[in-house]
């Protein structure tokens, strides 16, 4: 059976192969940054960066950076073809792979918004997140997977709202005024909403064939950055860099 990686690793090969990134040997850092580092100093506490739980990780090629969040993070060192190569089985690989991606792809142009931002940039990002769904898809019912606080704030004062995560100290409790739902009423958050609003790190934790449904479906982040790119799915990222 074909899994998503398959699918990204097929359209990911033959452009590095082009720019002969392929067969040579390359440096690639995946290194896991500070709380300062990643995001700086948003207003609010309650980010997942902040609460330590999921690290950003980032990957350097060339110069251009590519981040993942993810929740198993450590170093790595190898070649674009390695790491193309490497089996992905768990959320450590998963991360180098997708930080990689992400920093290959903006190295070649084809990716932005790798980074993730920086101090005001969430509210900033909330902010617009909610204007950009109210003019690309109208006052629809959004299902939003992952807990973003800032967006939830700015979401919830405008749509119907619902939103699902992984973190069990989440789920049941009320945030910015919404409750925060689990695994256990995912199928229905699905079938509820209008518009699925998927955090990208659901490509670094392997769930994100779940969201792929017959339905909108708008990713968020930089995670998915070079995925997004490559698969043609759409993709918001207001502040990254």
């Amino acid at each position: 059976m074909t899994s998503v990686f398959d699918e990204i690793k097929e359209r990911a090969r033959p452009i590095l192969e082009a720019e002969g990134l392929m067969g040579r040997r390359v440096r690639v850092e995946a290194r896991v940054l500070s709380t300062e580092e990643a995001i700086g100093h948003p207003e609010g506490d309650d980010f997942p960066l902040q609460k330590g739980k999921e690290r950003l990780m980032q990957a350097e090629l060339d110069g251009a950076l590519g981040q993942a969040y993810t929740d198993r993070y450590g170093d790595f060192e190898g070649t674009l073809g390695e790491i193309l190569d490497m089996p992905l089985g768990n959320n450590f690989r998963r991360a180098v792979f997708t930080a990689t991606l992400n920093a290959a792809l903006r190295s070649l142009g084809r990716a932005e918004r790798t980074v993730h931002c920086r101090d005001q940039g969430p509210g900033l990002c909330a902010a617009e997140l909610a204007e950009t769904i109210r003019d690309r898809y109208g006052t629809v019912r959004i299902g939003q997977v992952g807990l973003q606080p800032a967006m939830v704030g700015a979401l919830a004062a405008v749509f119907p709202l619902r939103v699902l995560d992984m973190d069990p100290d989440n789920i049941g409790t009320e945030k910015r005024g919404v409750r925060i739902e689990g695994a256990d009423t995912q199928e229905d958050v699905i079938a509820w909403a209008d518009l699925l609003l998927v955090t990208g790190t659901t490509l670094v934790n392997d769930t994100v064939g779940s969201f792929l449904r017959d339905k909108p479906v708008l990713f968020y982040g930089s995670t998915i950055a070079g995925a997004a790119a490559l698969m043609e799915w759409e993709r918001f990222c207001g502040q990254g860099s």
